[in-house]
């Protein structure tokens, strides 16, 4: 999401507990020994722990920027019926949630429509909607969780009485001018992805960025920059999909870290970390994790944007850190 994904867009030796010390040269414990006592400060590299689960660590200082899942309408076509049928799907849509609906096609390799009518039947989605008539034309992009989310939103609002069809665009490039000539009517988009597109778009490509970690503050943002464009953004979901640092569940329970600032603490000596080329110079990735956390990285492998790369590094241990993405259907727990 922020950085790497144009549409939604964490070593290398086994960490020694402090009472004992079998070191090697790239895990260490490092002190200064003086004749008054014995070693002064130390600090732990946590080398990586394969394994087939993963865990997305807190982001408990707000580094990323807040990418929920939020409906965005056509203001032409903009009615209480509607709203309220997008509004019942945000409300549903929580971290878990996402993550499920991804895992029915990304793992069960169920088909985006199955998958959606699936989580609509289950969630109860479509029980007390009424007043909806005529055609709404919803959007989805060229990716399976807005192929997903694009049919759950069909499927309420024909349950609201609307005539709902799902149309695959491409990209935001695209989709966007199609919304503004009314030739689509409903996208699922991403909170600050999008209010950082019509950001740039409205204020040139170097306009100060506009959206927050806090969801609050990035809708007040968005709200007057999608207005302009004849867009109307509704409640925003829980459910995100943006950048997350991932341990295997096997490095979480070794060394104790839920939270990256648990992470940058207890791995005083650093950690590997796995992302896609340009992370080393991105504000959101690793000279985040560097300023906002202190977080040392020992050693930096680049790898793909939340793929498969990525996976089967933490999987095989070349990493202890890897870049994901929130809603990815591999983890075993929400951020």
């Amino acid at each position: 999401m922020s950085n790497f994904r144009s549409l939604r867009m964490l070593t290398a030796v086994v960490a020694l507990p402090l009472a004992l010390a079998a070191c090697s040269d790239s895990g260490k414990k490092t002190g200064t020994a003086t004749a008054k006592g014995p070693v002064a400060s130390a600090a732990t590299t946590c080398a990586p722990v394969a394994g087939d689960n993963f865990v997305a660590l807190t982001d408990d200082k707000q580094l990323q920027n807040s990418d929920n899942l939020i409906p965005v309408v056509r203001t032409k076509v903009l009615s209480p019926a509607l709203r309220t049928a997008l509004d019942k799907v945000s409300a549903a849509l929580t971290q878990n949630a996402l993550t499920g609906l991804n895992k029915a096609t990304d793992v069960d390799r169920a088909q985006p429509k199955q998958a959606a009518a699936t989580f609509v039947r289950s969630a109860g989605l479509t029980s007390g909607l009424s007043g909806g008539k005529g055609p709404i034309r919803v959007v989805a992009a060229n990716f399976t969780e807005s192929q997903s989310l694009a049919n759950v939103y069909a499927d309420v609002l024909t349950a609201a009485g609307f005539t709902a069809t799902v149309k695959q665009l491409t990209s935001r490039d695209v989709y966007l001018p199609a919304l503004q000539r009314g030739d689509v009517d409903v996208i699922p988009e991403y909170a600050a992805s999008l209010t950082e597109a019509l950001n740039h778009k409205a204020n040139g490509k170097n306009a100060p960025a506009k959206a927050k970690p806090d969801i609050a503050k990035t809708v007040a943002a968005l709200t007057p920059l999608a207005a302009t464009q004849g867009l109307s953004v509704l409640t925003p979901a829980a459910a995100t999909d943006q950048n997350v640092f991932v341990v295997t569940t096997a490095f979480a329970d070794k060394y104790g870290v839920k939270t990256l600032s648990e992470l940058a603490g207890k791995c005083t000596g650093g950690v590997t970390l796995g992302a896609p080329p340009e992370c080393p110079t991105r504000t959101f990735c690793q000279l985040g994790l560097e300023k906002t956390y202190s977080l040392k990285i020992a050693g930096f492998t680049a790898l793909d944007a939340g793929g498969p790369l990525s996976k089967n590094a933490l999987k095989t241990g070349k990493v202890a850190l890897a870049e994901l993405f929130s809603s990815d259907a591999s983890l075993t727990a929400a951020p």
